[in-house]
């Protein structure tokens, strides 16, 4: 058996309506990745590249895209992702674009640089903040969504604890 070497290619996506992220699929995605391909490199292009690619997650909130394609084609795959410039769900069309991140040889290494990518991103946006009320008001909101998802969580375990009929303190 042959084993294909990977790579994996973590893109965010840039729209100038954030709210139209919501509505895109990784079928979209994955079509409209497709298509750039076929544009730039013809048929031969597309034949390689799409022999393992994948879109193997997107997250729509954050705009975060992580593709799947074979090592030896990876620079095919990074020399189309900027004539990206809509997607097509749902009936409609959202113009936006796919600025690379990060490439790598796993996905945990893709999820290490996410975080540490954000972590500078915040940091960033805590620097330019004005005055000590927005640099509150970005603080609270990080904290308000780390905090609803635990509660969030917590609130399943109990639900599922009252189904069971055991109780943990």
């Amino acid at each position: 058996m042959v084993r294909f070497k990977n790579r994996y290619v973590l893109c965010e996506l840039l729209a100038d309506d954030p709210r139209c992220r919501r509505c895109i699929e990784d079928r979209a995605v994955g079509l409209a990745v497709r298509d750039a391909i076929a544009r730039a490199h013809g048929d031969y292009g597309l034949g390689r590249c799409c022999v393992s690619f994948t879109v193997k997650y997107l997250n729509a909130y954050t705009g975060t895209v992580l593709l799947r394609c074979r090592k030896d084609c990876r620079q095919l795959l990074s020399s189309a992702l900027p004539l990206v410039r809509n997607l097509e769900s749902r009936g409609q069309r959202f113009p936006c674009a796919l600025r690379t991140l990060h490439v790598g040889g796993t996905i945990r290494t893709c999820q290490k640089f996410l975080i540490q990518y954000n972590r500078r991103q915040l940091l960033l946006l805590l620097r330019n903040c004005a005055n000590e009320e927005e640099r509150r008001s970005v603080r609270q909101a990080v904290l308000s969504c780390s905090i609803a998802e635990e509660q969030a969580q917590s609130g399943e375990e109990e639900e599922e604890e009252e189904e069971d009929g055991t109780e943990t303190d």
